[in-house]
């Protein structure tokens, strides 16, 4: 069944199902950095082992996310998706049982394969469910909207898990809703595939994860190490020979991971460059902020929850929001709006104390939310819209990819950075250390803001058709792109 021969109502079950997947990842992002200290304390880890929770789940999404998007084009979206939705949930269950941090970082490893086959790959069942340009644009704000659902429950929920029943209890959480999801998938989502498969690139792939494995695990251990030291070291050298193997062995391959043609299409490079600078500016935000509210100041994981929900809350009114504003207006509203929220939190929060006054605090975090809702809808219809279809999912994938690339670096970047500037007692010194962390944020900002205004104007929109007529060859004709306004 194509989806001409869909109803509206069942090309809304489709993009339903797919959300729960988005919903159970969403979810288990904040649950999880609600739980970093009751981690922390019972598995005697310090902050870099917290940070390689996070980052290892991230990394190996990453790492992924190219592949599983090209496979799903070749093998089949709806297989695909349900092999992901199983992996994740099985992860969950282990994750739940680990016995150290070892081994739960090799379990989140776990989760991560199946996660690198779920967001793609629904986004890009979405983009071929929902072909006209402004539907697509609604269904994305939704999609978008799911995200901070989900934001909204994670910090609530994970703290009144975390104190009733322990921190392992926040894995739980992802198994009814996964099984629940690999069943609707089975009875209401149809196959579909790329009419042409795309091969395989075993050394691109290899390439990119000791590129992103050697850079992340460099910032990580880099204040423990010693920046200077010989591993450390080693660890960039081997980052930036992965990098300049990568640049030039790519565009030889007829089918390679990376399609280096999409960046010449401008909103697609500016997508890919504001969700790095965004999710940045998220992973270091959530991370930072939790050790704050909870080792500082000294609130329960449920009240350090509660403070969270602004945040969580303003994102989650604001993605579906920007999503009509995008399908009406084009990307530029809400990236220069998106920039601005990001930079003033971050503004606000580098002058943080141990006693900063409670509504301070909050008001950065509605700022946050607010622009962290903005920015996901334009990211995604830029990077999908203008391409061909049967490209969706390799598409799609880069745009998730950045996406988990920034969170990555975010994590690393700002805790490190954080880490780095903490001289004394973790209690008494952290809120000022923490500045040198949330000065980051404040570049991130304003990267979204500078790069969203560069590349959401006329030029730009002209580079993206000429790059869609070099990659359509004989395959579908290009997706539309939403209107650009200057």
């Amino acid at each position: 069944m194509g989806p001409a021969d869909m109803s509206y109502r069942r090309r809304l079950l489709v993009l339903a199902i797919c959300c729960m997947s988005l919903f159970i990842v969403g979810l288990d992002v904040t649950i999880v950095n609600v739980a970093l200290p009751s981690i922390g304390r019972e598995l005697h880890s310090g902050v870099s082992g917290l940070q390689w929770v996070i980052d290892a789940y991230t990394l190996v999404l990453a790492s992924l996310l190219m592949l599983s998007g090209s496979t799903a084009d070749r093998l089949g979206r709806r297989r695909t998706f349900q092999t992901g939705l199983a992996m994740f949930t099985l992860g969950s269950l282990l994750c739940s049982v680990a016995p150290g941090l070892g081994w739960l970082v090799a379990f989140r490893m776990v989760q991560a394969i199946g996660g690198s086959m779920l967001n793609p790959v629904a986004m890009s069942i979405i983009t071929n469910t929902f072909i006209k340009p402004a539907e697509r644009a609604r269904a994305i704000g939704v999609w978008g909207g799911v995200i901070g659902l989900s934001m909204a429950l994670g910090p609530i929920a994970g703290g009144l898990i975390v104190e009733t029943v322990g921190w392992r209890g926040i894995f739980w959480v992802n198994i009814p809703v996964g099984i629940a999801a690999i069943v609707l998938t089975a009875l209401f989502v149809p196959e579909s595939k790329a009419p042409r498969a795309r091969r395989l690139d075993p050394v691109g792939q290899f390439l990119v994860i000791i590129l992103l494995a050697a850079l992340v695990y460099g910032l990580i251990e880099g204040p423990g190490s010693g920046w200077t030291s010989g591993k450390i070291v080693g660890c960039f050298a081997l980052a930036a020979a992965a990098l300049v193997a990568l640049i030039g062995y790519e565009p030889r391959r007829e089918e390679p991971l990376i399609d280096v043609r999409f960046f010449r299409s401008a909103p697609f490079s500016g997508a890919v460059a504001v969700a790095i600078c965004a999710f940045a500016a998220l992973g270091g935000f959530l991370l930072v902020n939790q050790l704050y509210l909870q080792d500082v100041r000294g609130y329960s994981p449920l009240m350090a929850g509660v403070f969270t929900l602004p945040m969580a809350a303003m994102t989650a009114i604001f993605s579906p929001l920007s999503g009509r504003l995008v399908a009406t207006r084009g990307t530029r509203p809400s990236l220069a709006l998106a920039g601005i929220g990001i930079t003033g939190a971050g503004l606000i929060l580098a002058q943080v104390t141990t006693s900063t006054p409670a509504i301070i605090l909050l008001a950065s975090y509605v700022l946050f939310g607010f622009g962290f809702g903005l920015v996901n809808a334009p990211i995604t219809n830029s990077t999908v819209s203008g391409m061909p279809r049967t490209q969706a999912g390799v598409a799609a994938g880069v745009a998730s990819t950045s996406r988990q690339v920034g969170s990555s670096l975010g994590v690393a970047v700002i805790g490190s950075a954080t880490i780095s500037a903490l001289h004394g007692a973790f209690r008494l010194h952290f809120a000022d250390a923490s500045h040198a962390g949330w000065w980051i944020v404040v570049g991130c900002g304003l990267g979204v803001l500078v790069i969203g205004l560069l590349v959401s104007g006329r030029w730009a929109a002209g580079t993206a058709s000429r790059t869609a007529a070099r990659l359509g060859h004989a395959d579908a004709e290009p997706a539309p792109m939403v209107p650009v306004v200057d």
